[in-house]
């Protein structure tokens, strides 16, 4: 994610009414406060999977930190930017608010449905590196939290010079903060959630630690994960394949289903996107394609949701549009590619369904240099195939039965 530092004041709003406020406090479109809101002052509940969370670092006005409700409609989670050792960006506006201003806004956020959260750090921070205590570092966020009146945090965590050293100092900095944080805001109570890029779960490349550890030791207390699947690369996670079953060999096992495999929970694994191609360095999908992408993982057992980098980009209408995917699907073991329909088949790969056929779009094709996964998807003599075992050189439709045939493309 990237960060700017900006300063800004703000007043609209005072006491237990919506006060008028000059026209340059909203965006002319956007809807004002409902007279309810500030009757709604108990915390948002967090929500349950799919979770639909923005961030935003761009000022809506001069004055104002968050759109009105309605122009997020469809997201569930929204992350002002950035609580660091400063106060910047939407963050900085929000403080400087009265305490009955703050209480007036988030109470129209959570009767819309939408936890109204921060998100620490981001890309200007390196808080590991920097010498910081994790202990007094979680006092001090998990305080801001409180004071401000929050929903909860996220930690943008994006320390690479900390990860990069490969000696466990993120990892082991990352668990203390986490377990102190929670001492503050309690599990059930707070919204928090973790960010990491992805291939920080390719805990091989961290001497055995890497993300994939920290959920071992206090994925608990980590409601769930926005990864970020983009900037890793101009190819990476930039098709279904990459994205859900197969990760390239410069980030290997790093998509979504092999990220499970390692261990971690798949209901916790948000998809992070950019909004648009100017939003990160690489990683852009359309929403018609991330609508797609998230079908198929959904007929594939996952639904977690969808993150984005951010806000106005990735405003109501593009969720709305990445939540077509989530239609009607139902989640199931069963693989299958949207649209089609795949009756269910026995664990030996010699043993085809009925004749089904569907679109083997976005899948990769089998290759004998690569190790698969349980859950992986192939595509070998123009059928689908689902990997039912760890396997390596194991040809679909071979003796070793590592493979299960789904459907002719």
């Amino acid at each position: 994610m990237f960060a700017s530092i900006r300063s800004l004041a703000f007043a609209v709003l005072l006491g237990t009414s919506v006060i008028a406020a000059p026209a340059d406090v909203f965006d002319v479109d956007a809807a004002p406060l409902s007279p309810v809101a500030p009757n709604i002052l108990k915390r948002s509940t967090i929500p349950a999977a799919p979770r639909f969370a923005v961030y935003s670092d761009s000022f809506i006005s001069e004055t104002n930190p968050v759109p009105a409700p309605s122009l997020v409609s469809g997201w569930n989670v929204f992350y002002l930017a950035f609580l660091t050792t400063f106060n910047a960006d939407n963050y900085g506006i929000w403080v400087s608010l009265t305490a009955a201003e703050r209480a007036s806004v988030k109470a129209e956020y959570n009767a819309a449905g939408i936890a109204l959260c921060v998100s620490a750090y981001g890309s200007t921070a390196s808080p590991t590196s920097a010498g910081l205590s994790p202990i007094s570092e979680a006092q001090r966020i998990g305080a801001a939290v409180m004071e401000f009146d929050l929903d909860g945090v996220d930690i943008d965590y994006e320390d690479f010079d900390a990860f990069n050293l490969k000696d466990g100092t993120a990892e082991s900095w990352l668990i203390s903060f986490t377990t102190e944080l929670r001492t503050i805001l309690p599990v059930g109570q707070f919204i928090v959630t973790h960010a990491p890029v992805a291939p920080w779960f390719i805990s091989e490349l961290y001497g055995g630690r890497g993300y994939t550890f920290i959920d071992q030791q206090v994925g608990d207390l980590i409601d769930w994960y926005n990864v970020q699947f983009y900037n890793q690369g101009t190819t990476e996670y930039t098709t279904c394949t990459g994205l859900l079953t197969m990760s390239s060999s410069t980030w290997p096992q790093s998509s979504i289903f092999e990220i499970e495999a390692r261990g971690v929970p798949l209901d916790k694994l948000v998809i992070g996107k950019p909004a648009t191609t100017s939003d990160a360095s690489n990683g852009f999908m359309t929403t018609s394609l991330l609508a797609q992408c998230a079908s198929q993982a959904i007929s594939m057992g996952w639904n977690a949701g969808i993150m984005s980098w951010e806000y106005p980009d990735a405003n109501a209408a593009w969720i709305q549009a990445v939540q077509a995917g989530f239609g009607d699907v139902t989640p199931g073991p069963t693989a299958t590619a949207p649209g089609t329909t795949v009756r269910p088949t026995t664990t030996t790969a010699t043993s085809l369904p009925s004749p089904t056929t569907g679109s083997c779009a976005n899948m990769a094709q089998w290759a004998n240099t690569v190790i698969y996964t349980e859950g992986v998807f192939v595509v070998f003599d123009n059928q689908l195939w689902e990997a039912n075992q760890w396997n390596d050189d194991e040809v679909p439709g071979g003796p070793a039965g590592a493979w299960n045939a789904l459907f002719t493309c």
